[in-house]
């Protein structure tokens, strides 16, 4: 990405999107808050980004905002942010509990200010409980939900990047959060405080489990369970190249499919809901699908109604014809991104650039002044 120290004048692409007219305003941080700020500005939010001196945010999750650099240790700063918040619809922050509340920008003074305004919390732990004050990061968070438990080979859990924690856990629920406090503000003309902890958001994800439990349609034991690798249609498997390809063969007729397609006629592929044969077919299929190539099977099985796909890495997913067709990669800032999602019919999301602008002039601007 390039340099965020950008003159006021530079062209910009225009801010559009659902939330074109929102004004939000972001205390810096780390993973999930910068995250869920990217979206929010992505769908045409105006988010001013409040950064340390000489601390410029790069990358993709600092798309899209005014970036201010602020010492929250100045008091005068202080006064002034608060200014800034008194015309915002929104605040994201992502402190440990008790900080904002200590710098004079905790709920009661801000919502004291501006009645209207959402009030943002991102944190892993949450803002009450016993681990509130701990550090931690994502696989800790995912770690006491019991999705870390169940995901990963039969030996030990292996963790699933920080996409069930940082991200699906806690941006997305803040978002989701946001925007509902936002919608219901509007109407009531109150705001509120926004408690997105990830241990919370991460629980919430598991949802469909906990039901399949309480059915006794789910085991606790890693690959015995036909959603976490157990069954030998809903997995991943190795090819003769040395990539990989995954199915998800679930449903009888796409069952059929794939054995119509992989050869599959022993009587052993019969009755494929039985977990009792599950391990000795999937020895059988792990063979099978080491014959061919990822391309050999990409083009016997992609775009059937086996539920295929193959198994690609990030560059290589740049380049998959669909992907290209769809545009979900994006040049942005001189580097390749994700691009903005959802898609909306008529307000569309734009990735814009980040740009440098100083705190007073952002008051001034928000005050109409």
């Amino acid at each position: 990405m390039q340099d965020t120290t950008i003159a006021s004048s530079r062209s910009q692409t225009k801010a559009t999107g659902p939330l074109k007219g929102t004004r939000i305003v972001e205390f810096a941080g780390i993973g999930p808050g910068p995250f869920a700020c990217m979206l929010l500005a992505d769908m045409g939010a105006e988010v001013i980004t409040l950064v340390r001196p000489k601390q410029m945010p790069k990358g993709a999750a600092s798309r899209g905002r005014k970036v201010i650099e602020v010492d929250l240790k100045d008091k005068a700063a202080i006064a002034q942010v608060l200014s800034l918040l008194d015309s915002a619809d929104a605040l994201v922050e992502g402190y440990r509990p008790g900080v904002m509340e200590r710098l004079g920008l905790g709920p009661d003074v801000v919502l004291g200010r501006n009645r209207k305004l959402v009030y943002g919390r991102m944190t892993g732990w949450g803002q009450h409980g016993p681990l509130a004050q701990a550090a931690g990061h994502d696989i800790n968070y995912i770690s006491i939900t019991g999705a870390l438990a169940a995901i990963g080979g039969a030996d030990k859990p292996v963790p699933p990047l920080n996409l069930v924690g940082d991200f699906g856990g806690g941006s997305m629920y803040l978002v989701m959060g946001m925007l509902a406090a936002m919608l219901e503000a509007s109407r009531s003309g109150q705001g509120q405080v926004v408690d997105a902890a990830m241990c919370d958001g991460a629980a919430s994800l598991i949802t469909m489990f906990f039901d399949m439990t309480a059915a006794g349609r789910w085991k606790e034991s890693r690959e015995s369970n036909m959603l976490d690798g157990g069954a030998h249609f809903y997995g991943v498997y190795e090819c003769s190249c040395g990539n990989f390809i995954s199915i998800g063969s679930i449903e009888p007729q796409f069952y059929a499919e794939l054995r119509e397609l992989a050869g599959l006629s022993e009587a052993c592929y019969d009755n494929h809901m039985d977990s009792k044969n599950w391990a000795a077919v999937k020895d059988k299929l792990t063979a099978v699908f080491k014959t061919k190539s990822r391309d050999e099977w990409s083009k016997i099985m992609e775009g059937t109604d086996v539920c295929f796909a193959p198994v690609l890495t990030m560059s290589e997913a740049t380049k998959h014809p669909h992907m290209v067709a769809r545009e979900v990669f994006i040049q942005h800032e001189g580097a390749t991104q994700p691009a903005p999602a959802p898609r909306f019919s008529r307000t569309p999301s734009v990735a814009r650039p980040a740009v440098k602008v100083e705190l007073g002039d952002a008051v001034r601007e928000w005050q109409g002044a």
